[in-house]
């Protein structure tokens, strides 16, 4: 299962560069192909599956943990950005 830059919201802004394989978390029933990068928990794929808004998230927190200074840079507005929203509308 795609994390980091190669998830949503990243992947839509960050291409993937040819022959680099992307950051993944290990999930027998996925198909995509990368680097394994641990899940800050082994349920996060589970979860994920389940809810895209916390998929968003946690891949946004895996590209500040593992990414380039770029992608940790994009990431961490992003996530400044969903975490300001989630707290107006509360």
């Amino acid at each position: 299962m795609p994390t980091g830059y190669a998830a949503p919201p990243l992947n839509s802004i960050i291409s993937q560069i040819d022959g680099e394989h992307p950051p993944v978390w290990s999930d027998p029933e996925g198909s995509a192909r990368g680097y394994k990068l641990e899940p800050l928990f082994a349920s996060v794929p589970k979860a994920a599956k389940q809810d895209k808004a916390l998929y968003a998230l946690l891949a946004l927190v895996d590209a500040i943990r593992d990414g380039r200074a770029r992608e940790r840079k994009l990431a961490a507005e992003h996530l400044h950005q969903l975490l300001r929203e989630r707290h107006a509308a509360a």
